[in-house]
């Protein structure tokens, strides 16, 4: 636990030159999403608490927030992982345009065959269930039961 204090607390960067993408797009992910925490704690309990809640505590968040994010996107282990990430989405071969559009519409088509072949087991399975309740409930009568 050490060691990471000691790394959230350093100002330089590591590999700077290496993986920026993918860095920098997971450093902005990482801030948006803590930003929507800080805006819920705004408006839902700071709004209202004088000029510290209202001014003072979210700008000190938002730039905790950001000082969090450039450091986690610079620890040695998570910026070696964005590192190898950029460079194997470097290797991929990326589809055409109408290699692109034939899978996509393969897959719609199949969605859609699926959606109808569940939506007729759920037609099928109400009117069985609704069969077995009609003769439970004629049975029960026929019994007394009920």
């Amino acid at each position: 636990m050490s060691a990471f204090l000691q790394e959230m607390f350093k100002v330089k960067a590591y590999k700077k030159k290496q993986g920026k993408i993918c860095r920098m797009a997971t450093a902005f992910a990482i801030f948006l999403l803590l930003s929507a925490g800080i805006y819920q704690l705004y408006y839902s309990y700071l709004d209202d608490k004088g000029v510290f809640g209202v001014y003072i505590l979210p700008l000190l968040l938002l730039f905790l927030n950001a000082w969090f994010c450039y450091r986690t996107v610079n620890f040695p282990r998570f910026a070696d992982f964005l590192i190898q990430v950029e460079a194997e989405m470097r290797k991929v071969s990326w589809p055409g345009k109408s290699e692109l559009v034939r899978s996509s519409l393969v897959v719609i088509v199949v969605m859609f065959m699926f959606t109808v072949l569940l939506f007729g087991y759920d037609i099928a399975l109400q009117s069985l269930f609704g069969w077995i309740s009609s003769a439970m409930e004629y049975a029960a009568g026929k019994l007394g039961v009920f």
